[in-house]
C-alpha cells in the first residue's frame, strides 16, 4: 500500500513538473492608438483558449505561462477596429508583440439593418435580463437598427416598428400618440430604455423624437418572467422598447437638415467624443428641432429634443453609463373625420378634404417628457458579472380636443336620416396626466458556467418598479353644431365668449411592484439547449380613492428547448403564462372574490442565420388562450336599458393563434432586405360577453412588410443608394361584437361591426454620399397616395398621411 501511494505521488509530482516545464513561455507588449497614445483596458485574448487579459493605463499587457505552439491573438476595444494576428511561440520564449489600433471612423459597414453582428443589441438586457443575442433568445425578438431608421427616414416609432411582422397601428388618437398592437392584443406597452412611459394599461403609446433612437426592440408574446403582470408590461401581446443612443468611444458626429411637405423643417445633430487620453471617459449629445409636417390645414407642430449621455470605464472590469433625454412636443390634435352611416352599421367614413378641419385651431396636445438612466456593469471574474440599472420617466401630458357627437335623427327636418352629417361640437381636456415611473434592476449573470458536462448561461435578479399617476378631471364645454359636408357651417376659431374650463376632480394612484426571478439556459449537448425561468411577483396598488390597498402575489414560469440542427439553424419550442391580478372588488353574485386570471402561451418555430450572420430567417407559430376570465354581468332593467349588476362571473376563452415569418439582412454586399408576413387568427370563444368567433376590434388577419435597399459600391455612382418598400395592413373590425343584452363601451348589443378597409402604402428613398463628409437623401412616402384610416372605435378616425416628400442634407465629421 505504501509503495503504491509513493508511486502515485511520484507520478503526480512528475506530471506537475512536466507541465511547468512545458508552460514556460510569455508574450507581452503594448497596445496604442496610431499616434502612439496608450490604450488602457483594451482586451487581449488568445482565440480558442481561456487566456486573456486587459491592458493597464500604460497600454501594457502580459500573458503567461504559455506552452509552445501556434496561437491567434485578438486585440479589441470599443471604438477601434479589432485586430487579429497569428504567431508561433517556442518553448521558454519571451515574445514581444505590440499593436497600434485604428479608430472606427464609420461603423456603418459593420451594422446591419437588425443591429451589429455578433453582439447583443444595446439595452436588450433591460427587457430580457440575459446576455443573449435575439437569435439565441427563446422569445420572438426583432430589432430595428438606427441604420434602417435612417434609410427610411422614420419620424415615429410606428414608422420603424412596421418593419416587424405582425406589428400594426391600433390608433393614433388624433395624430399625436401612437398605440401599437401585436398578436391581436390592443395597444401593447411602449417603453423607453426599459421603462413604461405612459402607464395606461391599454397601451395608448407616447410620442418621442427619433433623433436619439439607437434601435427599436420588439419582443412579441408574453414577457411575464422579466416584466411581471399581464395587466401591464407582462401582457401576452408583447412590448416595444425604444433605445436611446449612448457613447461608442469614437470622435465624430453629424448634422443634418430635413425639409419637406407641409412646411416640415427639421435640423438635427449627433456629436460624440472621447474626453481623456486614456480612453476611459466619453460623451454623446443628440438634439433635434422640428416644426410643420401636419398635412391638414389649421394644424401645427413644434418640438424640441435633447439627449446627453456619458460613459465611464474606471478600470478594465467596470463600465458606467449615465444618460437622460428631454422632449417637449406641442402639436394640434386632429378631430379626425366621421362615419356617415345611419346607425353606424356600415363603413361610410367621410374622406374629409385635407384643407378642411373639424376642430378648432386652439386644439393642442402638449407633452413634456424626461427620462433618466444609469447603468453599471462589474465583471467579477471570467464567468460572472453584476449588472445594475436605474431608469426613471417623467411624462406630463395634456390636450384640448374637439369631440363630435351625432345629432339625434329628425325625419321631419331630414336631419341624419339618410346620412349622419349634423354633429354637435364640444371641447374638453383629453387624458391629462402626470406619469412618474421608475425601475431598479439588479442581476447576477453567469456566462459559460460549467457543472460537469453541462454549460450554463444564467441570471438571478430582482426588479423594483414604482408608478405615481396623477389625473386631473375637467368639465366639457358645448360649443356649436355643424354640417360636416358644408364648410360654411364650420369655423375653426372658438367663440370669444367661450368660458374657461373648471376642474371637477381628479385621481392619484400609487403602484409598487417587486419581482424576483431566475433564468438558466443549459447547454446539454452541442445541439440541444434547455431554457428554464421562474418569476415571483408581488403588486401593491393604492386605489385612486385612497380608501384601500390591493395586493397580489403570483408565480410565472417559462420553459423551452432549442435544437441546433446545424450551425445557424435552430428549432425552438416554449411555454409560458401571464397573470392578470384582479382587485378584491371583483366578486361573484355571492360576494366571493374571483381571483387572478391566467393567460397561457405556447410558441414554436425556427430561428436561422445565414451568410456569416448577415441574413436572418425566422418562422414563429404561437397560440395564446385566456380562459375563465372575470367578466362583468349585465341585465336589462324595466325601461329596457342594459345596466351592470355590480358582480362578475367566470367565463370566456380569448384565443389568439398565428404565424409570423421574418427575413432580414444583407443578401448581397450591396443589397439589404427586410420583409415579413403575419397571419393572426384572434377569436372570442365560448364567451359570455362577445359573439363566439368574432374578433377583437382593430385586429387584422394579415399584415405584410417589405423593404429593399441597393447601394452602388464601385464606379462613377459609388456612394449612391436606392430603397423601396411597401406596408400592407388588412381589414379589421372597428369595434367588438357583443352578445344581446350585454353593454360594453356603449356598443349596441348584438350589432355586427363594420370593417376598416385594408390599405397598402409604398415608400422609397434615394441617397448619395457625394463627398467624404456630405450626403443627401430624398424620401417619398405613400407614393400611390393611398387613402386609409386608423380609428379608436368611433372616435379618432384618423386618415393616414397622404403622399408627401422630403429631402435631407447631412454633414459628417
Amino acid at each position: 500500500m505504501f509503495k503504491k501511494l509513493t508511486l502515485y505521488t511520484f507520478i503526480l509530482l512528475f506530471s506537475h513538473v512536466a507541465m511547468a516545464q512545458r508552460h514556460t513561455s510569455t508574450i507581452r507588449g503594448t497596445v496604442t492608438q496610431e499616434n502612439g497614445t496608450p490604450l488602457a483596458f483594451a482586451t487581449v485574448a488568445l482565440v480558442g483558449t481561456s487566456y486573456g487579459t486587459s491592458t493597464n493605463e500604460a497600454g501594457f499587457y502580459e500573458l503567461k505561462p504559455l506552452a509552445e505552439g501556434t496561437y491567434q491573438i485578438r486585440i479589441s476595444m470599443l471604438g477601434f477596429q479589432t485586430l487579429d494576428k497569428k504567431f508561433q511561440l517556442l518553448s521558454n520564449q519571451e515574445l514581444e508583440l505590440s499593436f497600434a489600433l485604428k479608430p472606427v471612423a464609420n461603423q456603418i459597414g459593420q451594422v446591419e439593418v437588425f443591429g451589429e453582428r455578433e453582439k447583443q443589441p444595446d439595452k436588450l438586457d433591460a427587457i430580457t435580463r440575459l446576455p443573449l443575442k435575439p437569435v439565441d433568445q427563446l422569445q420572438s425578438i426583432s430589432v430595428i437598427s438606427d441604420r434602417l431608421i435612417e434609410q427610411q427616414g422614420a419620424l415615429t416609432v410606428m414608422e420603424a416598428a412596421r418593419n416587424v411582422p405582425g406589428v400594426y397601428t391600433y390608433s393614433t388618437y388624433g395624430g399625436v400618440r401612437e398605440s401599437i398592437s401585436s398578436r391581436g392584443f390592443r395597444g401593447i406597452p411602449t417603453l423607453k430604455n426599459g421603462v413604461r412611459v405612459m402607464t395606461d394599461f391599454r397601451g395608448m403609446g407616447f410620442s418621442t423624437d427619433m433623433q436619439g433612437v439607437e434601435s427599436i426592440q420588439v419582443l412579441k408574446g408574453a414577457t411575464s418572467v422579466t416584466m411581471g403582470a399581464a395587466d401591464d408590461l407582462g401582457g401576452p401581446g408583447g412590448i416595444v422598447n425604444v433605445v436611446t443612443k449612448t457613447p461608442k468611444f469614437e470622435n465624430g458626429g453629424k448634422a443634418s437638415l430635413r425639409v419637406g411637405s407641409w412646411g416640415l423643417v427639421r435640423p438635427t445633430f449627433d456629436v460624440q467624443g472621447v474626453l481623456n487620453e486614456t480612453n476611459t471617459l466619453a460623451f454623446r449629445l443628440n438634439g433635434a428641432y422640428e416644426r410643420g409636417g401636419k398635412y391638414r390645414d389649421h394644424m401645427e407642430k413644434e418640438s424640441f429634443y435633447i439627449n446627453p449621455s456619458l460613459a465611464w470605464r474606471p478600470d478594465a472590469k467596470t463600465s458606467v453609463i449615465l444618460e437622460m433625454d428631454y422632449f417637449n412636443n406641442n402639436q394640434t390634435i386632429d378631430a379626425g373625420t366621421v362615419n356617415l352611416s345611419v346607425g353606424n352599421k356600415e363603413n361610410k367614413i367621410y374622406d374629409l378634404p385635407t384643407d378642411q378641419f373639424l376642430g378648432f385651431e386652439s386644439d393642442l396636445s402638449i407633452v413634456k417628457h424626461t427620462t433618466f438612466a444609469a447603468r453599471i456593469k462589474r465583471d467579477l471574474n471570467d464567468q460572472f458579472y453584476l449588472r445594475a440599472a436605474y431608469f426613471r420617466s417623467n411624462y406630463d401630458s395634456d390636450a384640448i380636443r374637439t369631440s363630435l357627437s351625432a345629432v339625434k335623427a329628425n325625419p321631419a327636418n331630414d336631419i341624419n336620416v339618410n346620412q349622419v352629417t349634423i354633429f354637435n361640437r364640444s371641447i374638453g381636456h383629453n387624458q391629462a396626466r402626470v406619469d412618474k415611473t421608475s425601475v431598479f434592476q439588479m442581476d447576477l449573470v453567469g456566462v459559460d458556467v460549467e457543472t460537469g458536462f453541462l454549460k450554463h448561461t444564467l441570471q438571478a435578479g430582482f426588479d423594483y418598479r414604482t408608478i405615481n399617476l396623477t389625473q386631473p378631471i375637467f368639465n366639457t364645454l358645448a360649443i356649436d353644431q355643424i354640417n360636416v359636408l358644408d364648410p360654411a357651417t364650420i369655423t375653426n376659431t372658438l367663440p370669444s365668449a367661450t368660458p374657461n374650463f373648471t376642474k371637477t376632480g381628479g385621481t392619484q394612484s400609487f403602484d409598487t411592484r417587486v419581482g424576483l426571478m431566475f433564468q438558466d439556459v443549459i447547454q446539454v449537448t452541442p445541439w440541444a439547449r434547455l431554457y428554464g425561468s421562474l418569476r415571483y411577483s408581488t403588486t401593491q396598488t393604492n386605489s385612486p380613492e385612497g380608501s384601500r390597498i390591493e395586493r397580489s402575489n403570483y408565480w410565472n414560469p417559462l420553459g423551452g428547448v432549442v435544437f441546433t440542427l446545424k450551425e445557424g439553424l435552430n428549432l425552438f419550442g416554449s411555454y409560458t403564462n401571464s397573470t392578470n391580478p384582479r382587485s378584491a372588488s371583483v366578486v361573484d353574485a355571492n360576494g366571493n372574490t374571483l381571483g387572478a386570471e391566467r393567460i397561457d402561451q405556447i410558441e414554436a418555430g425556427i430561428k436561422s442565420s445565414w451568410l456569416n450572420d448577415r441574413f436572418r430567417a425566422n418562422l414563429t407559430l404561437y397560440k395564446i388562450n385566456n380562459k375563465d376570465m372575470n367578466l362583468e354581468v349585465f341585465r336589462v332593467d324595466e325601461a329596457g336599458a342594459v345596466v351592470p349588476t355590480g358582480y362578475f362571473t367566470k367565463g370566456g376563452n380569448d384565443e389568439r393563434k398565428g404565424v409570423e415569418v421574418e427575413l432580414t439582412g444583407r443578401i448581397l454586399p450591396n443589397l439589404e432586405l427586410v420583409t415579413g408576413y403575419a397571419y393572426i387568427d384572434a377569436q372570442y370563444k365560448e364567451h359570455t360577453t362577445f359573439v363566439p368567433g368574432s374578433s377583437p376590434n382593430n385586429t387584422p388577419k394579415h399584415t405584410f412588410n417589405a423593404w429593399a435597399n441597393y447601394s452602388v459600391l464601385v464606379g462613377a455612382l459609388r456612394g449612391a443608394n436606392i430603397g423601396v418598400g411597401a406596408y400592407y395592413l388588412g381589414k379589421r373590425p372597428y369595434n367588438d361584437w357583443t352578445l344581446e343584452g350585454v353593454q360594453y363601451h356603449n356598443i349596441d348589443p348584438n350589432t355586427a361591426p363594420w370593417y376598416n378597409k385594408a390599405y397598402t402604402t409604398v415608400n422609397a428613398q434615394i441617397g448619395y454620399d457625394f463627398h467624404e463628409h456630405w450626403g443627401v437623401r430624398v424620401l417619398f412616402n405613400n407614393i400611390l397616395d393611398e387613402v386609409g384610416f386608423d380609428a379608436y372605435r368611433t372616435s379618432f378616425i384618423d386618415r393616414i398621411q397622404p403622399r408627401n416628400f422630403s429631402g435631407t442634407l447631412t454633414y459628417r465629421f
